[in-house]
């Protein structure tokens, strides 16, 4: 089965009748580098949470690996939150036990090597590190699982473009050729190049999900100049 994620008539809605998603319908396949495209308030994030199993929907499925979220497809998905979750007071090492403890999945032997390629130190304490470090960091600790799904919201917001070229490197060479990356960003003209396919999503539904290639070939511009058009208000 070619297709790693389904979404089946998805709908999400939060207290005070807040509508996230919209009876929403996706296939997502394996192998694939893919971009989560909207505006603010979009429902990128919930869909991301949702995938994640950090949340449970009101109506409707998905399905990762076949399966339902839960202490299964947690295993199996790598998610990086869009703001750290880690203590400020944490040294680098002790994360590293941290997702030796938690996954299975966990290579330390190449976060370390990642680690030293930037020359952050494993007894360097997280609150004495730059912002961009710091992402740097979670990022290393995230696509150092041999995960079948990563999901990572907004990677290189808030960081250098120096820090999002080494992002981006180390996104496109630490998955497997069946896991799929599906990333949520703003920053649309500095993934773009990566991105293997794009989904629209707006007001909680999607819009459109296609190839950068056809959308390229067949509307004759950029991934960013096409989401322009169609998000301009």
């Amino acid at each position: 089965m070619n297709e790693l994620v389904q979404v089946r008539n998805l709908t999400k809605v939060y207290e005070k009748k807040k509508l996230a998603l919209n009876n929403i319908n996706l296939s997502i396949p394996r192998g694939k580098i893919i971009g989560l495209l909207g505006p603010n308030g979009s429902g990128k994030t919930t869909l991301i949470k949702l995938m994640s199993g950090l949340l449970v929907a009101t109506e409707g499925e998905i399905l990762i690996n076949g399966s339902r979220p839960g202490p299964k497809t947690k295993a199996q998905v790598s998610y990086l939150p869009e703001r750290t979750y880690f203590q400020s007071g944490m040294k680098v090492r002790e994360l590293i036990d941290f997702f030796v403890d938690f996954y299975e999945d966990f290579r330390p032997e190449r976060a370390r090597e990642l680690l030293t390629n930037l020359n952050i130190e494993e007894n360097a304490t997280l609150r004495t590190l730059s912002k961009g470090t710091k992402e740097k960091v979670q990022l290393i600790m995230v696509m150092s699982r041999d995960a079948q799904l990563y999901v990572l919201d907004e990677p290189i917001a808030g960081v250098d473009p120096a820090a999002r070229d080494y992002i981006l490197r180390t996104i496109i060479s630490n998955y497997n050729e069946n896991a799929t990356v599906l990333i949520s960003t703003h920053l649309i003209s500095d993934i773009e190049n990566v991105l293997d396919e794009v989904i629209f999503i707006r007001d909680g539904r999607v819009i459109l999900q296609d190839t950068v290639e056809n959308i390229r070939e067949k509307k004759g511009k950029s991934v960013d100049a096409y989401f322009r058009e169609v998000f301009a208000c």
